[in-house]
């Protein structure tokens, strides 16, 4: 049963605009996240973290609490499977926060193009 929907988009250049990337990277992306996002060239890193913001705030809004009710960037984390294909780990208080609502399964889908990222997540009872 979908527990609920949400969705996403960014301008790209709203991420590149940002004054301190690496800043904002350290505020909302996970110790595993951040490895990542190191380990890119520049030009990458304003993507991967575009895609991973809009990928947590349309994850914040299938929850249907956005960020808020103590829910961080950090604890929702997008990582990639041996295919390239997004998965959702969530971590800390929001682990046990899923599973007293009954949550078993999250799905997302992420894209970019050109000036656009776009995040697309559905959570299952």
């Amino acid at each position: 049963m979908i527990f609920g929907i949400g969705t996403d988009l960014i301008k790209i250049t709203r991420i590149k605009n940002i004054n301190s990337l690496e800043k904002f990277a350290l505020k909302i992306l996970s110790k595993n996240e951040l490895d990542l996002f190191d380990s890119l060239s520049n030009d990458k890193k304003i993507t991967f973290i575009s895609k991973q913001f809009a990928g947590k705030e349309a994850f914040s809004k299938a929850l249907g609490t956005g960020i808020s009710a103590g829910i961080r960037f950090k604890e929702i984390e997008i990582l990639r499977d041996e295919k390239g294909k997004p998965i959702f780990t969530a971590i800390n208080s929001l682990k046990s926060f899923m599973l007293n609502l009954g949550i078993t399964r999250t799905h997302i889908s992420i894209t970019d193009e050109r000036e656009y990222a776009m995040a697309f997540a559905i959570l299952e009872k």
